[in-house]
């Protein structure tokens, strides 16, 4: 046998007599052997005297049967095999897999019914890409198209927006709005749901770097310096131990730098002496910054806070408190709101702002910040759990 049909692919029967008959018959036809499966050919009675050109065509064509046959066995397994009873030639061994399951309406219906359930129960899975869940449900439509199902475009279409993951749920809205998914072709909603995926993956990096950036800045703000305390919280806080903690100043273990022994100077941080006051940790006076909408993430902040009432889009003047400084000074709080802030084209709604008039500086709270997050995946977590 040649290098060529060595390496030549057989198509594996799969129990789809349709699908792969048209396979098969397209490589028999290939190879210049479909004659064989057509018409095949008959030995002629042992009494009967070939000339040598007869004799010579004759062995040709035994020849190409056999290797039909090599071809139509490489395809099935031994339980398929094992159901031929007649293997004389490559013709008798096609026609009898066509009798038994290319020919039998009733076995391709009940094929059909199960590829039909399948089709109805599929559904994308959260850890899975648009490509993978696209080739998922092509397998299963193609299956069904061999079977003798319409699958249009459309239906396939339908079904995929009816069940991608909730994250594409605004996508397949802006789809279904501004699209006729009646001419929608499968290969136009996959290219564009992947734009939008891959969309999603930046924004969604962009995110966890912000994160990390904010979190390390907390903690490296934080060491001996007590700025667990306050309302701003985030992740890896609920335990403390304070044998742990290294002074800033001697670096000795086990006390703070407004605790140190060594120090004879004025602890530059709020200690929590009342429990009503509400504690901004660090408090930076930036000279040279005269723009009153301005903002700065602190670390030590226990609660957002703006000294410009005109900033917020909605003020409850009935909240009032106090907030103490670093420097021991107390400021007043006035009210508190909700600020909307634009970065970069994108508009933020930052809510639980305090409005502090005498503050120079407006501050945002990473506490806060890591908080908000926090309850944000909480929540989606919650909502996936439910849905699925």
């Amino acid at each position: 046998m040649s290098d060529d049909k060595t390496l030549t692919k057989i198509p594996h029967f799969d129990g789809h007599y349709d699908h792969w008959s048209e396979l098969m018959e397209n490589l028999l036809r290939a190879k210049g052997l479909w004659s064989l499966i057509e018409n095949g050919f008959e030995e002629p009675k042992q009494e009967t005297r070939l000339t040598e050109a007869q004799q010579a065509q004759l062995d040709d064509a035994k020849t190409k049967d056999h290797q039909v046959k090599h071809y139509l066995f490489q395809a099935i397994d031994r339980t398929v095999f094992e159901q031929i009873l007649d293997r004389r030639t490559a013709k008798i061994v096609w026609d009898s897999l066509k009798k038994k399951f290319g020919g039998n309406l009733k076995v391709k219906k009940s094929l059909l019914n199960a590829l039909r359930r399948e089709f109805e129960v599929l559904e994308m899975k959260r850890d899975e890409t648009i490509t993978e869940y696209f080739a998922r449900v092509m397998v299963v439509a193609n299956k069904m198209r061999s079977n003798g199902e319409e699958m249009t475009d459309t239906k396939i279409v339908e079904k995929i927006l009816r069940t991608l993951t909730d994250k594409f749920t605004y996508v397949c809205v802006s789809i279904e709005e501004s699209k006729d998914i009646e001419t929608m072709s499968v290969d136009e909603l996959q290219s564009t749901l992947v734009v939008h995926e891959q969309k999603f993956r930046r924004v969604h990096r962009e995110d966890e770097d912000q994160v990390l950036k904010i979190e390390g800045r907390s903690n490296s703000t934080s060491r001996g310096r007590g700025s667990y305390r306050g309302r701003g919280r985030g992740r890896g806080r609920a335990v403390f131990n304070k044998a742990t903690v290294e002074c800033y100043k001697c670096h000795d273990l086990g006390h703070f730098q407004y605790e140190c022994p060594n120090s004879s100077k004025e602890a530059n941080y709020a200690e929590l002496e009342e429990e009503d006051e509400l504690l901004l940790m660090a408090y930076v006076e930036l000279h040279e910054t005269s723009r009153s909408d301005a903002w700065f993430v602190d670390s030590g902040c226990s609660n957002h806070m703006c000294g410009n009432s005109k900033m917020f889009s909605s003020l409850d003047t009935d909240f009032t408190h106090s907030v103490k400084l670093g420097n021991n000074t107390r400021m007043k709080v006035t009210g508190k709101g909700v600020i909307k802030l634009f970065l970069q084209g994108v508009c933020y709604t930052v809510s639980d702002v305090y409005c502090v008039p005498e503050l120079k500086n407006n501050l945002l709270s990473v506490g806060q910040l890591q908080e908000k997050v926090s309850q944000f995946c909480l929540k989606t977590e919650c909502a996936a759990s439910i849905i699925h």
